[in-house]
């Protein structure tokens, strides 16, 4: 199998040289870019399984590459942001963004995080039973191939969205908690900010076309419901 391929978009040389260098240990193809526009590029030609997409860039700053990404791909996507950027968080999320680490980070943590995703969005943590369709009254998941229809329309979700909707799918009817589909999902100790649950639940009921589906308990959690 060949290696992952993961684009850098990082215009600080600091933390290009010390993310690549544990690339290189983990036997992963990576490219880098500095600004936004060369980074939108590589994203383009070199076509990574995940980018790593700083908010701070020159040119074209990191959300305004998401967006334009967004339009053509889904693309799995950490984004690194000041710790004191809080808004920027929300936005990236906003836009786009899968997941995102606040600097300074551990690059350890950083590879945990590309790790997990990698199994998702690879199919290489399928467990027994998680393979068959998934089949309600309007809509239809399929684990494997990781896609959804509603009605016979396929949904284009990210990988993370896909992954949010399959977890309350397969927990059909019973309330789950943002920490609980943290730890379903993101399959590591998640110490970011639990709104990133709401962000891509936001986006699901954009996408299926229904808030029905996905049901807010009040200060409890999320219910999948297809009756």
């Amino acid at each position: 199998m060949a290696p992952a391929k993961i684009l850098v978009i990082d215009d600080e040389p600091s933390i290009q040289s010390v993310v690549t260098a544990y690339l290189k240990v983990e036997g992963y193809d990576y490219q880098t870019a500095a600004d936004g526009r060369s980074g939108l590029s590589l994203a383009r030609t070199f076509k990574p399984d995940i980018i790593i997409l700083d908010v701070m860039l020159p040119g074209m700053d990191g959300i305004e590459l998401l967006a334009n990404l967004r339009r053509e791909s889904n693309v799995y996507v950490i984004m690194l942001t000041a710790r004191t950027e809080e808004t920027d968080k929300i936005v990236g999320l906003s836009v786009g963004a899968d997941d995102y680490l606040t600097k300074p980070f551990s690059p350890r943590e950083l590879i945990a995080r590309i790790k997990a995703a990698l199994r998702r969005i690879q199919g290489f943590d399928q467990t027994p039973g998680t393979t068959s369709h998934l089949v309600f009254a309007h809509i239809r998941i399929d684990p494997a191939a990781r896609r959804v229809w509603v009605d016979d329309r396929l949904i284009d979700l990210t990988a993370m969205e896909f992954d949010l909707l399959l977890a309350l799918a397969q927990h059909n009817g019973i309330v789950l908690g943002r920490e609980k589909l943290i730890e379903i999902v993101w399959g590591y100790n998640y110490f970011g900010d639990s709104r990133v649950v709401d962000v891509h639940i936001g986006h699901i009921r954009q996408k299926l076309g229904d808030d029905q589906f996905v049901e807010t308990i009040r200060g409890v959690g999320y219910r999948f419901e297809d009756k």
